[in-house]
């Protein structure tokens, strides 16, 4: 354990189970705005059915403390930073707000692999120069597999991804997600139908794998969501 720099409870906590214990969140400290958190929220509750230009703005929810309660001890940037975060969450639960939320991704192992392409700056025969970096990661264990090209242009792309696949220990049973197709796309049809590039799909044709836009699924998400 000293080797690797891991304590006995770690190994302890990893032995019982697989998934870490949640973290325990602090109890909140008390601050002087305690005391006048109802007060702000009934005004908060209220301006969701005042018209526009007459509800409570920061300031002055904080001068209606002082005159009508005597908050002498809050201060406004105590007031300004609980509304911001109060008056989204009374819109929430008064059904008038955005909820939110994230769906968990889950991946099968050796089912599915992402690629793209980024620049990196790398010193050839003294110069500094720019090249282009093919990345492709199994989304299952991350392992990943990178090469390095002079340019990012369809003979790049369309290098055949088998070779690559293998040195990643097999080729995906499921899809590869391209975040830009266009080196291997022709023409977009909807939001996840694509007449593929001739030379991609001779490239490509014989893989057990199917292409996937990283940018269309993105979108078909957003636009369920």
């Amino acid at each position: 354990m000293r080797e690797y720099g891991v304590g006995f409870r770690t190994v302890k906590a990893a032995l019982e189970s697989v998934w870490p214990e949640p973290r325990k969140k602090p109890r909140p400290r008390g601050t002087r705005l305690d005391a006048y958190k109802p007060l702000i929220d009934q005004m908060l509750r209220a301006d969701l059915d005042a018209p526009r230009k007459q509800r409570h703005t920061v300031r002055r929810i904080f001068d209606r403390l002082l005159d009508e309660h005597g908050a002498e001890a809050v201060t406004y940037p105590m007031v300004r930073a609980y509304v911001a975060g109060r008056r989204p969450q009374i819109a929430v639960e008064a059904g008038r707000g955005v909820v939110h939320a994230f769906i968990p991704q889950s991946h099968r192992p050796g089912a599915e692999a992402e690629v793209d392409f980024g620049d990196v700056k790398v010193r050839l025969a003294g110069e500094q120069v720019t090249c282009f970096v093919f990345a492709m990661r199994l989304s299952y264990s991350g392992k990943a597999v990178h090469r390095v090209f002079a340019s990012c242009g369809q003979e790049a792309f369309l290098e055949r991804p088998r070779p690559r696949s293998q040195r990643a220990g097999g080729v995906p049973t499921g899809k590869a997600r391209y975040d830009n197709l266009r080196s291997a796309v022709s023409r977009v049809l909807s939001s996840r139908s694509r007449v593929e590039n001739e030379r991609w799909t001779g490239e490509t044709g014989t893989d057990s794998y199917r292409l996937a836009s990283a940018r269309a699924a993105r979108a078909q998400s957003a636009a369920s969501g």
